[in-house]
């Protein structure tokens, strides 16, 4: 029994938890009460059981109970860094996510202080990267880099490379800093923050400040342009002009291949972004300043599906007016 109580624990600071469960589970069959099986059992199981709920909420995008599941995990035992390590680059992500790079940076600091590793290294540096603190995330990936075995050399050349352009981009037009999303956002992320952005500085809406909002309004769509499209997201990272008859690596002057406000309905007038639209502008009670082409937009939506559009109008009466 006690060969397989020492099994299991060699497996546990191994951070292999399936084959030490199994040793643990072997030695409780011989001796259902035996203490040594029976408590690193117990305590292998509340660790899986938290770092699990804390995939769980990450993937949901629950990122402050992510973080709070992963520490709980970690706090059980701190001296098992075959599991505190990997869980606290977790941990890094979830900051990131929720655009708190101080923390972010300050957790994997803490990777990088207990001892180097590229992966703690390019989390680092992603961080910084995230955070705009682009020279520092160039030294970074130079140091991973310099420490990574020859299999990986490629890969910490390619985010010393995307560091870089991030600098020489900061610089000039910072499609990521105009849609206020990360360097490694999901395409929803991107999308979301388009049509926030695109409503909240539609001229239309701005007639105090036209002019500051026809150009942001067209950065934004330009924006979104560039980082939907994955084949234009993928040059304007590496620093490649996105556009013909463009200069300066991404970032430059351009000429838009369509108008902005064309742009505009062209994405939201998908039918599956109709019903999101109308729902954001009921609930922000921004109806009545719809412009022109939104009014446009409204109409149509109602001609296929007039039924919602009737009780949105008998909950809302000021809809009739802005669709008129």
């Amino acid at each position: 029994i006690e060969s397989y109580q020492l099994r299991g624990e060699a497996y546990f600071r191994l951070n292999e938890m399936d084959m030490a469960i199994k040793h643990f589970r072997e030695g409780l069959k011989l001796d259902p009460e035996h203490k040594g099986c029976k408590d690193g059992h117990k305590l292998l199981k509340k660790i899986t059981k938290k770092d699990k709920r804390g995939d769980e909420a990450f993937e949901k995008g629950e990122y402050h109970n992510a973080i709070d599941r992963w520490w709980e995990a970690m706090n059980f035992d701190l001296t098992l860094l075959s599991f505190v390590r990997p869980t606290l680059l977790k941990v890094v992500k979830a900051h990131i996510a929720l655009k708190e790079y101080e923390k972010a940076i300050e957790e994997a600091q803490k990777h990088v202080d207990n001892e180097e590793s590229v992966e703690g290294l390019h989390a680092l540096g992603e961080a910084q990267l995230a955070a705009e603190k682009y020279q520092e995330a160039i030294n970074t990936y130079q140091k991973a880099f310099d420490i990574a075995p020859e299999d990986e050399k490629r890969k910490c050349k390619e985010k010393f490379n995307e560091a870089q352009t991030a600098l020489k981009q900061s610089k000039e037009k910072n499609y990521y800093k105009i849609l206020d999303v990360a360097r490694t956002a999901q395409q929803k992320e991107i999308k979301k923050s388009y049509r926030e952005l695109a409503l909240k500085w539609h001229p239309d809406k701005n007639t105090d400040n036209k002019e500051e909002a026809e150009k942001m309004f067209q950065d934004i769509s330009e924006a979104y342009e560039v980082l939907s499209d994955k084949e234009l997201r993928a040059k304007y990272d590496r620093g490649e002009d996105v556009f013909e008859n463009q200069g300066g690596g991404g970032g430059g002057q351009r000429h838009h291949h369509m108008d902005p406000n064309m742009f505009y309905q062209q994405h939201f007038g998908k039918e599956e972004d109709s019903s999101v639209i109308i729902s954001d502008m009921v609930e922000e009670n921004d109806l009545i300043y719809l412009s022109r082409t939104e009014k446009q937009l409204v109409s149509e939506w109602q001609n296929t599906h007039g039924y919602l559009v009737s009780r949105l109008i008998s909950k809302w009466q000021f809809i009739e007016k802005a669709i008129m």
